[in-house]
């Protein structure tokens, strides 16, 4: 078994919520399944983070958000998309 450090733990748990996401690199996907592999505490800690996710979506799919809400928010993102794409172009 491969000796763990405090400094590799610390390394998987920040990257939890963009590993729960989806949202890492092919390569930083696999160092943190390499080191769920061999460390029990970082297991169980994102064994119990993704089970809140995955009830938190179960439950937000059976919400019906108000369509004035539903298109407010389309507004923002698309403004903010925007905003987000000429600050790019300025570059």
């Amino acid at each position: 078994m491969k000796q763990l450090n405090r400094f590799t733990c610390e390394e998987a748990f920040r990257r939890l919520d963009d590993f729960l996401d989806r949202a890492l690199s092919d390569s930083e996907r696999e160092k943190v399944l390499e080191h769920l592999e061999t460390c029990a505490s970082c297991t169980s800690e994102f064994s119990f983070e993704s089970s809140v996710v995955e009830g938190v979506k179960r439950k937000m799919r059976h919400i019906e958000i108000p369509s004035d809400v539903l298109s407010r928010l389309t507004s923002t993102i698309a403004r903010a998309s925007r905003d987000s794409f000429d600050v790019a172009d300025d570059d």
